[in-house]
């Protein structure tokens, strides 16, 4: 916006073939000086210090340069983009070696050949060749995009790379949407871990983002991040964590953290880029052909979408694979989950010779 704000100031027409500008001299001109202008507030902005504002007490230093090297788009189809450019390089080692100092590297779209020309870029270029040059963990999008939404209009709060480019090629996405998504595909496809499109009409949408279970965009990742797995030892803490409250208000029985480290093999978990938001567990009793299933939680926060029924869906079907003909469950407070779904009131005699002697009566 500040671009064509300058352009229209200075009276400079706008070109476009193809939806990427061209620019001649004049309109690099007015590009320099918007990002110039940008460049300046940004910087003032990070050097407030005063008590009465956010920044207080801070010391933020921000590091701009001439990390990106860039070469002219050249002529497509028989258009010349004259002083339009792309990336060609990026300054990793310089970029890492600013930021293990402390600092902030801010970049401007704007690039520089070794002939010392300048050449304008797209933000998203730019965003995407550093963050898949120094290797980084996400890359956020903050645009007017409001995230991916399907063929149906329904908003994906998650797309793994191949998803998004079946979305792609069947035309389901166009426009801006579009756009930025090819380049949080390669992103991914560069070895960054997340690429997340976030709109920036909404307030605090990048906490909203990153730290909420579905986030207010999309997040694009090289695989669907949510998925249930056999537990290991290193989820231990990511359960007892889990099940603590449940513990303490008395809905499950109190497991000291010796006991699910020593069964953690009969735990499996629902893990959504490594946090732990629901468990459950299953002990067989080969004599009588029967199992319990025990621990069945799911996270308050991300209930109600049906995970809880996809764990014991998951439980039955191991059951069935190691011969287990019987289920049974002990349980004080949920009862009708499972009646709701197939179980019948039971006994203590009903139950394996070995658990009766284990049952506690409290």
């Amino acid at each position: 916006p500040q671009v064509q704000a300058q352009l229209v100031l200075k009276g400079v027409p706008e070109r476009f073939h193809a939806d990427v500008r061209i620019t001649d001299a004049a309109a690099l001109e007015c590009a320099k000086e918007a990002s110039g202008e940008i460049r300046l507030d940004i910087e003032a902005a990070f050097s407030q210090g005063l008590p009465s504002t956010p920044m207080a007490h801070s010391k933020v230093r921000v590091v701009s340069g001439n990390f990106v090297t860039a070469r002219p788009l050249g002529v497509i189809d028989g258009v010349d983009y004259e002083l339009t450019g792309v990336v060609r390089k990026v300054d990793a080692d310089a970029i890492r070696f600013t930021l293990a100092n402390g600092a902030i590297v801010l970049l401007s779209p704007l690039g520089f050949s070794p002939t010392g020309e300048a050449f304008i870029l797209t933000m998203e270029d730019v965003a995407t060749s550093v963050a898949t040059a120094v290797k980084a963990e996400k890359l956020i999008l903050l645009t007017e995009t409001e995230g991916i939404r399907d063929a149906d209009g329904q908003l994906r709060s998650e797309l793994s790379v191949e998803d998004a480019e079946a979305m792609m090629g069947t035309d389901a996405v166009k426009g801006d949407p579009a756009f930025n998504l090819k380049f949080a595909v390669r992103a991914c496809k560069g070895g960054v871990a997340r690429a997340h499109i976030v709109p920036y009409t909404l307030d605090g949408s990048v906490l909203a983002e990153l730290f909420t279970h579905d986030g207010v965009g999309t997040m694009v990742a090289p695989e669907n991040l949510e998925k249930m797995r056999d537990a290991t030892p290193d989820d231990v803490g990511g359960i007892i964590k889990l099940i603590e409250p449940l513990e303490a208000d008395g809905t499950l029985v109190k497991r000291p953290r010796e006991l699910i480290e020593r069964e953690i093999d009969r735990f499996i978990v629902m893990d959504h880029d490594g946090f732990i938001f629901g468990c459950a567990a299953l002990y067989p009793f080969a004599r009588e052909h029967m199992g319990e299933l025990a621990c069945l939680t799911v996270h308050p926060d991300y209930q109600g979408y049906g995970d809880g029924e996809r764990l014991l869906k998951l439980i039955e079907q191991r059951a069935k694979a190691i011969g287990i003909g019987r289920l049974f469950v002990l349980t004080t407070r949920t009862a009708h989950f499972f009646i709701k779904r197939g179980f019948r009131p039971a006994t203590v005699d009903d139950l394996p010779q070995a658990r009766q002697h284990m049952y506690n009566w409290q």
